[in-house]
């Protein structure tokens, strides 16, 4: 049981969640995620063996056991409350928090099936977008998720906490630009989003793997050199609003193409 406010443990842990923590992340390529559907998903992964370490209150262990969790599969430390309280950053900690692996997947291995869909994140800033964006890539059955330089950290605390464990199933490729994206796939289809589309996502037909590249929350993608033949979209609105909220628009852009895929099936 840790029970001091002095450990190491606790020391570790405040390197990878504090302000200057992206730092810390990328050089031991570890962060932290907190409570149980981390831990679920985890499990519904197989990938017990990403996780160093599971620190465990009576309260989150317990909570754990009711959920038939088979705690065997982790490392796990027992903690006090006021350890696990100066470990977390959440107001109301659930009594579980993990420090985690980042993988290190690579573009040239990844594997597509001639329609996949990789989402461009160019310069995306907000945490709480990142990470409902990576969720509902995961739930829509987009194939990855790649990041521009300049993006927000995916391994951040807010970030991680968004995506509700859905960082477990699909690959995160960070700081890739779209020029080492080109050299490293060949032969991708590109889209955009945009108020000024074009083309609605209704009528856009995907004949190939494609990359689907959405911009910075304030400057969009004003700044970006696009290939050639990417073909700009926008999503029909019936409304008066003048745009969507980033991650509202990612998903209803990736609801319409994979639902367009699987029909065709």
């Amino acid at each position: 049981m840790i029970e001091s406010l002095h450990s190491p443990h606790i020391a570790r842990v405040k390197a990878l969640i504090s302000s200057k923590g992206a730092k810390e992340r990328r050089e031991s390529a570890r962060y932290v995620a907190e409570g149980a559907q981390f831990v679920r998903e985890a499990i519904k992964a197989k990938a017990a063996d990403q996780v160093d370490v599971l620190y465990l209150t009576a309260n989150g262990r317990s909570r754990l056991d009711n959920d038939q969790i088979d705690l065997a599969k982790f490392k796990c430390e027992d903690v006090t409350d006021a350890v696990m309280k100066a470990m977390s950053e959440t107001i109301s900690p659930q009594g579980i928090l993990a420090i985690c692996k980042i993988p290190n997947p690579q573009l040239e291995t990844l594997k597509l099936s001639g329609k996949s869909i990789l989402l461009y994140l160019h310069e995306i800033q907000d945490p709480g977008n990142a990470g409902t964006i990576l969720r509902s890539a995961d739930a829509l059955g987009a194939t990855a998720v790649i990041t521009s330089p300049g993006s927000v950290d995916m391994y951040s605390p807010k970030v991680v906490r968004s995506t509700a464990g859905s960082l477990w199933h699909l690959p995160i490729f960070e700081r890739v630009s779209l020029e080492q994206l080109q050299t490293t796939i060949p032969n991708l289809d590109f889209a955009t989003l945009s108020a000024d589309g074009k083309k609605s996502i209704r009528q856009f037909v995907i004949n190939g793997n494609t990359v689907l590249i959405f911009g910075n929350e304030a400057r969009g993608l004003a700044d970006l050199e696009v290939p050639a033949s990417t073909q700009a979209l926008a999503i029909p609105m019936a409304g008066n609003a003048e745009s969507l909220n980033l991650s509202a628009a990612v998903s209803i852009v990736l609801y319409e193409l994979t639902a367009k895929i699987a029909d065709d099936k």
